[in-house]
């Protein structure tokens, strides 16, 4: 009954009343080409929200992972542009990942500078990178093995993103709530400076956090690339706002200390179906965003209003 009561729980039953919706709404909706498509067309932000979830547990922010995404399907798109091996290309690009997330550690974790500002900055200086490299072109013409990865089903009909995808919710799930790491991640989360009186090392933290960051966000880039076939100077703009809406929506406090990668999962099913339901029936993308910004808010507000009732309860007992 308790765990009925939680936010997961409210999850729980908004996801399966979401569902029931579309089931009845959409036929089409309950194929396996539908439902896999339902995932695909997102992919790249549902796995980027996983890491992201570390990241404001920890109470910090990253607002440059889409940058770090469009600049990686770029620099992938301008060296095979160039001649360069794609395989080459592609580990390079994973590289620019970790740099990147690298950059922002050492700002945030070493410099001390708050991570809003730190990459706010870089979601600029990134994106700049982006545009330079392929100016107004779109790059294409990528190796077939590529587009393939991308494009096609790699077991049953499941593609690679979305096996990488399942990968990554176990292993960073198994991680949060299994391990001494995931047990740092929340109580620096919660109060940074008593975690650092109690010995913990905090910059190791937040520079692992945002190294990881920084290289998932590439993998998603080129897995953006690799689905789409060609990228431009604005690819993946925008996905941060969606990625930090899953993240909240998902019981995540923006204050850190507070959520659960089950949560982020149950929030991420519930906006995909939502926005797959409403595509079904033909309804426009910017109502769509109409609704999941409105969901954003209540995510947000709801627990802060339950918060406060909870309070005003004790001090009337």
């Amino acid at each position: 009954m308790q765990r009925l009561k939680s936010w997961e729980g409210i999850l729980l039953a908004l996801f399966l009343m979401t569902f029931a919706g579309n089931v009845v709404l959409a036929p089409e909706f309950l194929t396996v080409q539908n439902q896999v498509n339902l995932f695909q067309l997102s992919i790249e932000k549902i796995i980027v929200a996983l890491v992201m979830t570390l990241i404001i547990l920890n109470a910090e922010i990253d607002l440059s992972v889409a940058s770090v995404m469009g600049l990686s399907a770029c620099a992938f798109g301008y060296m095979v542009t160039q001649g360069w091996p794609a395989g080459g290309a592609v580990v390079i690009c994973l590289g620019v990942g970790l740099v990147a997330g690298l950059i922002n550690a050492v700002l945030i974790a070493r410099a001390g500078i708050p991570s809003l500002v730190v990459t706010l900055a870089m979601l600029i200086g990134f994106r700049g990178f982006a545009r330079v490299l392929v100016k107004d072109q779109s790059m294409g013409n990528f190796p077939d093995w590529f587009t393939h990865l991308g494009q096609d089903p790699l077991v049953g009909p499941l593609p690679l993103a979305l096996i990488l995808f399942v990968v990554l919710l176990v292993g960073l799930g198994v991680l949060l709530h299994r391990t001494g790491f995931g047990r740092q991640i929340v109580v620096i989360g919660t109060n940074a400076e008593v975690a650092r009186f109690s010995g913990l090392n905090v910059a190791r933290v937040k520079t692992t956090l945002f190294v990881m960051s920084g290289f998932v966000s590439a993998l998603a880039g080129l897995l953006y690339a690799a689905r789409l076939g060609s990228v431009r100077g604005d690819a993946a703009s925008g996905f941060e706002l969606d990625i930090i809406t899953m993240v909240l929506m998902g019981g995540v406090s923006i204050f850190g200390g507070k959520g659960t990668m089950p949560g982020v999962f149950l929030s991420i099913l519930i906006i995909l179906n939502l926005r797959n339901g409403m595509a079904l029936t033909n309804i426009t993308g910017h109502i769509q965003t109409g609704v999941i910004g409105i969901l954003l808010i209540a995510s947000v507000l709801i627990p802060n209003l339950a918060s406060d009732l909870r309070a005003r309860r004790a001090k009337a007992v």
